[in-house]
């Protein structure tokens, strides 16, 4: 394979990004670290343009097949209150042609990218447990190097996530913080649409708010997944043990009155992971770009991290796509990447994602309660409530960057 683009990692991303170019017949090299993909349980929320992108790229309908559930509801609730506000979808109907989340974890969706890839692009190849040292740029392609091998290529694109060698090698900083809090991940089969809950949810509390979603897991009636924080001074093994995790859901979903079998949440996957808040200053410079977790990160909540990326790597295949059968100047539509995606990361993803944590995590009774009515009122206004959904949707924000010359 002469002088491919290389991209670093086989997550969403890189895998989205490899598809899309591959389908435009240009040579790829995808090198993944680890020997298979990952089974990462954090993400599995597809807002509508996002399902949109993946459309075209032949996924949406292999991600349906894969018991991918849509979910037209999202609730906001309060932890003693019970419902808030439940958001209908179902208002932008006439805006997408997926007026709801699709919820599918992200583990099953990378094989879904990964077999189109090798069933439909010939022009792409991936390779596993090649974990990147280095990174070299020059005037004429781009060297990058394992433990094992060396590969030359004409760009590279980092999508390895937040510890990124690409963006190392680009010299630029990861501005941001990391939250004190950690995040605990439960699920469980107890099924919650049984209590009222909505197949996304946000339940309000200063010390023990949370996020819930049904997921499809292996199959019907699928899981619900939990999260919730965890202080920094918690130890972690002991907060993983059965009986803590009985405690907290029992506590966290209190209102609702939940009945499982038995009096035992049935659990299945548990895990605790670190947040970030961070943006790289920039995006696309020479000869390398980094798109997803390598170019930004955020909290999970309003789930905006995993398609954020996604919506990174089509916009950068579209560009790299220009640049390899038209002879478009690069660096002019780098920088234009660059402009649509990290601005718009700022004022729309980060923004959002802090202000639905400090929204949920709120402490001052007054400043919550107003919070609390402010949502109310405007699911229940439907033109409010379709504005806001445009924005909370990404919609706005995927419009928003493709205006930008």
């Amino acid at each position: 394979m002469a002088d491919p683009i290389i991209i670093i990692g086989a997550g969403p991303t890189g895998l989205t990004t490899a598809l899309s170019l591959g389908m435009a017949d240009i040579p790829v090299l995808v090198l993944e670290a680890e020997q298979q993909l990952t089974h990462d349980l954090r993400a599995g929320a597809f807002h509508p343009p996002t399902i949109e992108m993946l459309d075209r790229l032949g996924a949406a309908e292999r991600m349906f097949a894969a018991g991918g559930l849509p979910h037209a509801h999202w609730q906001l609730r309060d932890r003693v209150e019970g419902l808030v506000a439940d958001f209908d979808l179902n208002l932008l109907a006439d805006e997408t042609r997926f007026p709801y989340r699709l919820h599918l974890e992200q583990h099953r969706l990378t094989p879904i990218l990964l077999d189109l890839i090798r069933t439909t692009t010939p022009s792409v190849e991936v390779q596993f447990g090649q974990r990147v040292t280095a990174v070299n740029p020059d005037s004429d392609g781009v060297t990058v190097e394992t433990a094992s091998d060396t590969f030359r290529g004409r760009y590279a694109i980092g999508c390895e996530g937040v510890r990124s060698v690409v963006r190392e090698a680009m010299g630029v900083n990861y501005e941001g913080f990391t939250w004190e809090d950690r995040y605990l991940a439960t699920s469980t089969s107890y099924q919650l649409h049984d209590l009222g809950f909505a197949g996304a949810g946000y339940i309000s509390d200063p010390e023990a708010w949370a996020a819930v979603f049904h997921v499809p897991d292996t199959g019907p009636p699928g899981i619900w997944r939990i999260v919730y924080p965890i202080g920094p001074e918690v130890d972690e093994k002991q907060e993983l043990q059965p009986e803590n995790l009985q405690k907290k859901l029992f506590h966290i979903l209190g209102s609702a009155n939940p009945e499982p079998p038995g009096g035992v949440f049935p659990l299945h996957y548990n895990s605790i992971y670190r947040v970030h808040q961070r943006v790289a200053t920039c995006f696309a410079r020479d000869r390398l770009i980094v798109a997803g977790d390598a170019a930004h990160a955020n909290n999970p909540l309003g789930g905006l991290g995993l398609n954020s990326g996604i919506h990174d790597a089509v916009n950068i295949s579209a560009k790299l796509i220009e640049i390899w059968h038209n002879g478009a100047d690069s660096v002019e539509l780098f920088d234009r990447y660059d402009r649509q995606r990290r601005p718009i990361h700022h004022k729309h993803i980060q923004a959002m994602s802090i202000r639905n944590k400090r929204m949920l995590e709120e402490r001052d009774p007054v400043v919550r309660r107003q919070n609390l009515d402010e949502q109310r009122a405007i699911a229940e206004d439907p033109v409010r409530a379709r504005a806001y959904l445009m924005e909370t949707s990404m919609i706005n924000s995927v419009r928003e960057a493709a205006e930008i010359e």
